[in-house]
């Protein structure tokens, strides 16, 4: 095979399985999602214990079928880039291996349903398949304003626990050892969870004077879920307002693609974009 037409191969191989454009890289994501969702099944069925026994050889050869597939997918990515550690050592490069050698290490380690886990993390390959890294700004715009209101959120968590050590310590004198408070600790615990309004029910007042304060507690827990939404949600309107202003008072838009570049794997690139605006090279050699 001369050296332009293995170039050539690898470059349509490496159009079908990064980029999602074209048909043949369309009809790929398709068969792939529709693998990675029945993987999935399969790691849930064979998690019941009847199914399991009953249908037992077929799930196993689903699951080695699956896993045969994501093996040549992960060979065919990394012969496709020119840097293959640059695919392995990624995010997704770690996931898809991670995500592939369970049924193989299942013949070395005993115990392979310790396993079912790093099966599990194949769903996260829907995030790349779907391209959904595309809505990562408005991710890190949310993220920003979490770190903006990291101040405020932390006096607010103070405030939470030092009212739920003294409600937890008056339920405590209140109840009494004999209705469940056996000790400041749990009561703060009981009072935590009730705070919350999650009320899983294992402790419970019993006097008309705890089922007061019980009352109290719920009602401001309800006020308290409300306030850390209400800092975000001002930090992050003041994100927005400030992109804005950055626009000259417009949105920002920018009409991205999915194409992949096939030296640093950078994804994302402009409409018409003829380098990668990561390393530079060219997204259109032949």
């Amino acid at each position: 095979m001369s050296k332009t037409s293995k170039h050539n191969w690898k470059n349509k191989l490496h159009e079908i399985i990064y980029e999602a454009d074209t048909p043949a890289g369309k009809l790929f994501d398709v068969i792939l999602l529709i693998f990675i969702l029945a993987s999935i099944a399969l790691v849930m069925l064979e998690s019941v214990s009847s199914i399991d026994a009953r249908y037992h050889n077929a799930l196993y050869i689903g699951e080695w079928l699956v896993t045969i597939l994501f093996s040549i997918e992960y060979i065919a990515r990394v012969i496709t880039v020119q840097k293959p550690k640059k695919y392995i050592f990624s995010f997704y490069g770690i996931i898809d291996l991670l995500s592939t050698i369970p049924m193989y290490l299942s013949f070395i380690l005993a115990g392979s349903h310790a396993l079912v886990a790093l099966r599990a993390l194949r769903l996260l390959r829907v995030f790349r398949i779907l391209k959904l890294a595309r809505y990562m700004g408005a991710s890190n715009q949310l993220a920003s304003a979490i770190k903006s209101s990291r101040a405020k959120i932390s006096v607010f968590l103070f405030a939470v626990i030092i009212a739920s050590i003294i409600f937890g310590t008056l339920m405590y004198l209140v109840e009494g050892e004999e209705n469940g408070f056996t000790n400041i600790p749990k009561s703060v615990y009981w009072c935590i969870v009730t705070l919350t309004t999650v009320g899983f029910g294992d402790i419970t007042p019993q006097t008309p004077l705890g089922q007061f304060l019980a009352t109290l507690i719920m009602v401001l827990g309800y006020g308290i879920i409300a306030v850390p939404t209400g800092i975000v949600s001002a930090e992050y309107s003041k994100t927005l307002t400030k992109k804005e202003e950055e626009n000259n008072g417009e949105p920002e838009k920018i009409q991205l693609n999915s194409q992949s570049c096939q030296n640093c794997l950078t994804t994302n690139h402009k409409d018409g974009a003829e380098y990668c605006y990561n390393c530079g090279h060219n997204l259109h050699i032949d």
